[in-house]
């Protein structure tokens, strides 16, 4: 529809039509309900409602873990969480959980992210700080410059810190202007992050991937066993030798026992494309185990 677009609409506002006709077309041949981490407003609500539209059921939750076990047991029909941040990289919670969960990938959504300075209080007289980990990251050349002495105080998500900061004395958040709004904050400072491109990168979780569009990327997980040499490296070569381009590599530690890891990896293409199945069975002669988290439609602009 964008490259069709030629009219004096922009592109922008012809897929806000186009998604909130979809999302009221999927509400009426089945009832839809998303898990969000975070609280109303947070960035993951953002990406949901990019992705879904208005006409779909959103249930906030406490904690990553919580969407999963939401798509899990049934209780939800999708779930978004982060998945990793252009600035300050992996969210390892979203990786630690793939290792155990049985839900699937089934999408991936991109939102660009403006970190602002929100409080009800002055400048001056902020004590506190109220936000996630991820936030600091992405703002630590701000925070130091402007606000280097400040306490800092953990919280579950950019959402729960402007929530928070409504009733903590002399409490400032980083949040977003969606939560300016929502909690009757005032914003002291906007664009704080250091990148101005700074984006996160959400996966939509399901029981099930969707189908191949000849554009896809496919995440999965493997062990190998570290006591024998070349074992990562002839596991990787498979890619190289099946030319299949890698975008993505991570590894988290995997509780079996000390200094063994689980590698996480990004490829270009399909887990149904017949290169890529090929691979996956050559695979498993260099893996002690191997799990297809899902494939997905490329989402990434060039």
């Amino acid at each position: 529809l964008k490259y069709l677009n030629n009219a004096p609409m922009s592109s922008d506002s012809l897929h806000a039509i186009y998604r909130e006709i979809m999302s009221a077309s999927i509400s009426l041949q089945r009832e839809t309900s998303v898990a969000y981490f975070g609280s109303p407003g947070s960035y993951t609500h953002q990406a949901a409602r990019e992705k879904f539209g208005d006409s779909v059921l959103y249930y906030p939750q406490t904690t990553i873990n919580d969407v999963f076990d939401s798509v899990e047991k049934g209780d939800t029909t999708y779930g978004v969480v982060p998945f990793e941040n252009s600035t300050f990289g992996s969210v390892v919670t979203t990786l630690d959980r793939f290792i155990s969960s049985k839900a699937q990938i089934f999408a991936e959504a991109y939102l660009k992210v403006n970190h602002y300075l929100l409080s009800n209080f002055k400048f001056d007289l902020t004590l506190h700080y109220l936000t996630l980990p991820k936030a600091f990251g992405q703002c630590q050349k701000w925070l130091d410059t402007h606000l280097k002495g400040v306490q800092r105080i953990d919280t579950f998500s950019t959402s729960k810190a402007a929530e928070l900061s409504t009733v903590e004395p002399a409490s400032a958040a980083i949040s977003n202007s969606i939560c300016a709004d929502l909690y009757g904050l005032n914003i002291l400072a906007k664009d704080i992050q250091d990148k101005k491109d700074n984006t996160t990168r959400f996966f939509i979780l399901s029981t099930n991937s969707d189908g191949s569009t000849e554009n896809d990327k496919t995440l999965l997980l493997f062990t190998v066993d570290h006591r024998k040499p070349g074992a990562l490296c002839d596991s990787l070569r498979i890619f190289k030798d099946n030319n299949i381009n890698l975008t993505k590599i991570d590894s988290r530690p995997s509780l079996q026992r000390p200094w063994h890891y689980v590698f996480f990896i990004e490829l270009q293409g399909h887990k149904d494309d017949d290169v890529v199945k090929k691979s996956l069975e050559d695979l498993k002669e260099f893996c002690l185990d191997l799990k297809v988290l899902g494939s997905y439609q490329n989402q990434l602009q060039d």
